[in-house]
């Protein structure tokens, strides 16, 4: 006589569960973990971050044998087009989650070898299904790796095997089960994983909601938050690490999608430094800059947002550009130079122009940077909206209200032009010991086209709660234009 199965009980993953997860996935894909394509903890920690309601664990006597990790994506006009497990997951840390989307995408479904067969596969399905219908969403997506197909590769495509095990001539360890579970094959996929198994190919797999009712969708959202940052005297990078952190946790508590830092608010580091000229203090101020990225990029992942950190002077060369780094959550680095050097910056601190313009793919919309003087140029901004921009963020640096409005009428121009929102953020206060740089005078801002839902006073700077006086943090609706996922 048989022994009964041990009930199994499906919860809702912690931060308490990250170590048993990865060591559960790395037990549950052995090969892959030899290919290094398995969930780390700072995966898992950004799933539970962006998506905690999508991420769940599956017990039998106590013990995690089983796990699940979904996100909601946009996959655009073409849902069933082809995609890669890196793209459609954002590198595997789920950044690219867009929760008014139609589509929860099964990253993953991992059980312990030693538990297969006691229904914790089922389970962990059955709970993705709640979770769709919970969601109205319009279907569950996953690329399945096609397990068994290098026993046939010799012998037919993988278009054609997976066709075969769908008409139960074959059996798939993967495949087979998902059928079982009421998904349809939709198609194969080539180069999705690294699997010498499945010679990296995949089924795409559909589920589609019978209770599914569709609902008009309104304009996306995101927060945004424009530090004005306060300059004042520190004494080591430590103290000007700890300012900037502070800004960012607080962007962070207030859900903020993107933080805007000021042009060369490093500067502030100069009051801890002798210089005998201001292009000998830009030059030294450069020398932080491995530990400047490494404290953006840091900050970014941390709190699960993209940060504009304002700019800094890098020596790239002979030339020493003002550049911004855009650190992106997953812990991509995009770097974008100032273009237009002023006669001042080119005299006193030997400052070069770059050459390069970006469109920066961010989770939440797609973004370009222009550098203060650089939005005086309506070109610039023209060139990133027919490339697709939906935000342009201008980190400035002025000394007084007239240098300040220059900059501020050519934003809100370049907003009307394009039709595209410019958010704002500038240095205030002073630096006494500090030549050329020792007085500052912003106004943190966004400005909005003029078809905006926004309200009417949305382009006047609206300041945080009182705890955050020195920062303008504004939530912005975007036209709900469909937006395909990413290229990687």
């Amino acid at each position: 006589m048989s022994k009964p199965r041990k009930p199994v009980k499906v919860r809702q993953a912690t931060k308490k569960d990250l170590p048993r997860l990865a060591e559960l996935n790395r037990a549950a894909y052995p090969g892959l973990a030899a290919e290094n394509v398995v969930w780390g903890e700072a995966h898992l920690l950004s799933h539970q971050r962006v998506f905690p309601e999508g991420q769940w664990v599956a017990e039998v006597a106590g013990r995690i044998v089983g796990a699940v990790a979904t996100l909601i994506v946009d996959l655009g006009r073409d849902p069933l087009r082809p995609h890669t497990w890196a793209g459609i997951t954002d590198s595997g840390y789920f950044t690219n989650h867009d929760p008014e989307a139609d589509t929860l995408y099964g990253a993953d479904i991992y059980v312990h070898p030693d538990t297969r067969g006691l229904g914790v596969g089922h389970a962990l399905y059955e709970v993705r299904r709640q979770l769709c219908r919970r969601l109205n969403k319009r279907r569950i997506l996953a690329g399945g790796r096609l397990w068994n197909y290098a026993e046939r590769a010799d012998q037919m495509s993988a278009a054609e095997y997976a066709q075969r095990v769908a008409a139960g001539e074959y059996r798939d360890l993967v495949l087979s089960f998902q059928l079982r579970e009421g998904f349809q094959l939709r198609g194969v996929m080539p180069h999705y994983l690294r699997d010498p198994r499945s010679h990296n190919w995949a089924s795409l797999i559909e589920w589609l909601n019978p209770d599914y009712q569709p609902r008009p969708r309104g304009p996306r959202k995101v927060r945004l938050a424009c530090v004005q940052y306060q300059m004042r005297k520190v004494k080591s990078f430590a103290e000007f690490a700890q300012q900037v952190t502070y800004f960012t946790d607080v962007a962070a508590d207030y859900r903020a999608d993107y933080v805007l830092f000021p042009e060369l608010f490093t500067v502030q580091l100069l009051s801890a430094l002798e210089a005998r000229s201001p292009q000998e203090g830009m030059r030294k101020l450069a020398d932080y800059t491995p530990r400047l990225v490494a404290l953006l990029q840091g900050l970014a992942m941390k709190f699960g947002l993209t940060l504009i950190g304002g700019s800094h002077p890098v020596r790239t060369g002979k030339d020493l550009l003002n550049l911004s780094y855009v650190c992106l959550p997953s812990g991509q680095i995009v770097e974008q130079p100032k273009l237009h050097i002023t006669p001042n910056e080119r005299r006193w601190w030997g400052l070069s122009g770059g050459s390069s313009l970006q469109l920066i793919d961010t989770p939440k919309a797609r973004i370009g940077v222009l550098i203060c003087y650089d939005i005086e140029f309506p070109e610039t901004a023209r060139h990133l909206a027919d490339a697709g921009a939906e935000i342009v963020f201008v980190p400035f640096c002025t000394d007084n209200r007239q240098a300040y409005l220059r900059v501020r009428h050519c934003a809100a121009a370049r907003a009307i032009e394009n039709q595209i929102y410019v958010a704002l953020a500038g240095n205030v206060g002073n630096l006494p010991d500090v030549p050329t740089l020792d007085v500052q005078y912003a106004q943190a801002a966004v400005l909005t086209p003029p078809t905006s839902p926004s309200p009417a006073t949305a382009s006047r700077p609206r300041p945080m709660p009182t705890r955050k006086p020195s920062s303008c943090a504004m939530s912005i609706s975007m036209p709900c234009t469909p937006r395909a996922a990413p290229a990687r």
